[in-house]
């Protein structure tokens, strides 16, 4: 027998008791992982089965306009005067409860779509109330249009009946002159017209899979107004989605992250250029909301309004009309507002502001059209239309006025496509709220590393990579030195994300930056220190007046001698434990009670699990952001620290230590690489256990 700490619940918060289990208790406690995984990181999901609308039935014209309310069209707000029509899109709601799962199929089974069949483009005249149908798809479907500034054109995303991929087309308003503007086998949508011409828009061109999910991932790309010169612009492992353009010209948008924390907290708005550089918090990030989504600025006000789509989002990216401000700084709870309706806060999506006090929105919940009126109490709604005998389910989303609108300000492109690299340069380290309780001259060098995007997926869980862990693999980079002044210029790769980790003397971790940033090619991107909060800048710089750091040429990222670029515990750790721990750690001498012992149970070793079981690794699992100094990575885990001689004088040497101190900082996974994902080898049932052969359609790939 041996003593395993458990659970229980105290005081509202975990105690730690101890009780006998046996080795063969422990060999299913292992085995059983793959189901401790799906359960407790999948819990707010449910087993989806997508159905589909039936072709057959499309509304017809008198049905559609029979939804019309003819006496909301009457004394409109004052914000519809010049207004004639609007456009918008009806139908098939999504099934998978996630607000990103509509696009291509699931990973588990490549005859499982998981978008929706059936849609229509519709245009309503607000005079006349007769809505006419520019567009129809049977099988297919049809999504996110915009107005051109000129409002002349739309734009959208079509999936046509026989693709099983969303392509960006282009239509006259009065439903003339369609053209195709992009193809290939990958999904586009979400477009966005720029003011330099060129489009902005969401593709799965990555080619990479949701981490935590069974899902594809789309990110920021964008091309010419013809197609062509199709870039990305972000290069995020996760979703990014529904982009905007602000007055000053930049891309507002979503983006979806969890670099060492919580996988269903962080989904906030972000600001890019137009050609990708100056990447930055525009809200949140810091603070555990809801997915902000469909956010745009409100004619005449500082503020932007968009969904607030609560915990880890909704379906068909609806919730809470919200507006989002900066005012008090990019997190504070403060520039949050949520819109009370007189009767609360209904399901709504897809607004489109024509001021603060006139919305154009889709209710969710009714699937109708809805202009969102601010009284001198609260918002009421005024229904414009209403799908009527919705026996198909389908939903009324994305009105949107035809009407002309200025350009927002051009930025010219700032990057050089041709460079490999980008360059950062961070003024002062300690001169940030991530920072306090470091002490100046304590931090002597950051750790880059390249969090890495998953390009196969079977199941949406992390399988072997970890236990109860992180989702993703992350690659050791190297090291940059940090000056005395707490500045740091260095050169990083384009186009990959990256994240740092500030190390002190001893090489252990001060502070990590849970979050990622990336420059384009070319690009020098500035920034104060770990968690600015924008709200201050530095005024003097030392005795010069200038900062340490750029006084030189850019620092390359210099490797970290002995260390694995992607750590592996049964390759790396392994026979480092095997060397120093096992002659007391093993299954033959229980005075040790615990086995560090590399015997493989059903998914991880029996090591490795425990090892996270004991707490000997900080690795940040499903935590929140910002944690604070030293509290994650080599300085916060004790495995490291029993290396060290604390341990009845263990004391590796730095042959082994690295690849230990490498492991623990790169997440601490068990599998080091994405081929360890199964390899379809088994399937994921209903309950969540990989307990039988894979499908046939996946043993095939």
């Amino acid at each position: 027998m041996m003593l395993l700490p458990t659970r229980r619940r105290q005081t509202g918060v975990f105690a730690v008791r101890k009780r006998d289990i046996s080795w063969r208790e422990i060999e299913s406690m292992v085995s059983r992982g793959r189901f401790f995984v799906r359960r407790c990181l999948l819990f707010w999901a449910v087993v989806v089965q997508t159905t589909t609308c039936s072709a057959a039935g499309l509304p017809s014209l008198e049905t559609v306009n029979g939804g019309v309310m003819h006496e909301a069209l009457k004394n409109l707000p004052a914000e519809f005067d010049d207004c004639q029509e609007i456009i918008f899109v009806q139908r098939g709601g999504y099934t998978d409860p996630h607000w990103y799962a509509n696009i291509a199929y699931f990973c588990d089974d490549k005859n499982k779509p998981a978008y929706t069949r059936g849609a229509q483009l519709c245009k309503l005249n607000l005079k006349t109330g007769r809505v006419s149908v520019l567009l129809a798809a049977d099988a297919g479907c049809i999504r996110d249009p915009k107005v051109h500034y000129d409002a002349k054109k739309i734009i959208f995303a079509w999936r046509k009946d026989n693709s099983a991929h969303y392509h960006l087309y282009e239509i006259n308003v009065d439903g003339d002159g369609l053209r195709q503007i992009t193809s290939g086998p990958f999904d586009d949508y979400e477009p966005e017209y720029l003011p330099d011409g060129g489009i902005v828009f969401v593709s799965t061109r990555a080619k990479r899979w949701v981490g935590c999910w069974k899902t594809q991932v789309g990110t920021i790309h964008r091309c010419d107004a013809d197609g062509a010169n199709i870039r990305a612009l972000s290069c995020n492992i996760e979703h990014d989605n529904t982009p905007s353009v602000l007055p000053n010209g930049q891309i507002l948008y979503m983006r979806w992250e969890y670099v060492d924390r919580s996988q269903v907290e962080y989904h906030h708005l972000w600001t890019m250029n137009p050609d990708g550089t100056g990447q930055a918090v525009y809200y949140g990030n810091e603070t555990s909301w809801g997915v902000f989504l469909s956010c745009r600025p409100v004619p005449g006000d500082d503020r932007v309004m968009g969904i607030y789509s609560p915990g880890h989002g909704r379906r068909d990216h609806y919730g809470w009309l919200s507006f989002f401000s900066t005012r008090h700084g990019p997190d504070d709870p403060r520039g949050l507002e949520h819109i009370e309706f007189s009767w609360g806060k209904p399901n709504l999506a897809d607004p489109w502001p024509l001021s603060a006090n006139a919305i154009l929105a889709a209710d969710h919940n009714k699937s109708r059209i809805i202009i969102a009126e601010k009284t001198p109490d609260k918002y009421t709604a005024r229904i414009l239309y209403e799908i009527k005998n919705n026996d198909r389910k389908w939903i009324a989303q994305s009105p949107r006025p035809i009407l002309p609108r200025p350009r927002e300000r051009v930025i010219a492109d700032r990057s050089n496509q041709s460079s490999p690299t980008g360059r950062q340069v961070m003024i002062d380290i300690y001169d940030s709220r991530g920072a306090r309780g470091v002490k100046r001259g304590e931090i002597k060098k950051l750790l880059v590393i390249e969090t890495l995007a998953k390009p196969v997926n079977f199941s949406g869980s992390p399988d072997t990579l970890s236990f109860l862990g992180s989702f993703n693999l992350e690659r050791i980079l190297g090291t940059v030195p940090v000056e005395p002044d707490g500045s740091a210029y260095f050169e990083l790769p384009a186009n990959r994300p990256v994240f740092y980790v500030a190390l002190d003397a001893n090489n252990l971790s001060v502070k990590r930056m849970q979050s990622f940033t990336c420059v384009m090619p070319g690009e020098t991107m500035t920034c104060l220190g770990c968690h600015d909060t924008r709200r201050h800048s530095r005024t003097s710089f030392g005795d010069t007046g200038r900062i340490m750091a750029t006084q030189r040429p850019a620092s390359p990222i210099t490797p970290v001698p002995g260390a694995p670029d992607v750590p592996d515990f049964v390759r790396d750790v392994q026979p480092v434990l095997d060397k120093y721990c096992i002659r007391c750690h093993n299954t033959k001498d229980r005075k040790a009670r615990l086995s560090l012992e590399g015997d493989m149970g059903y998914t991880w070793s029996i090591s490795y699990y425990s090892l996270i079981m004991r707490n000997q690794v900080a690795d940040g699992r499903n935590g929140h952001g910002n944690q604070p100094i030293r509290s994650l990575g080599s300085s916060a885990s004790p495995l490291l620290g029993k290396l060290e001689g604390k341990h009845h004088n263990v004391k590796a040497d730095y042959a082994d230590w690295i690849k230990v101190w490498a492991w623990i900082e790169a997440a601490a996974p068990f599998c080091g690489t994405y081929g360890g994902l199964r390899n379809g080898a088994q399937q994921d049932t209903k309950i969540g256990v990989f307990s039988g052969p894979a499908q046939q359609i996946i043993q095939k790939r």
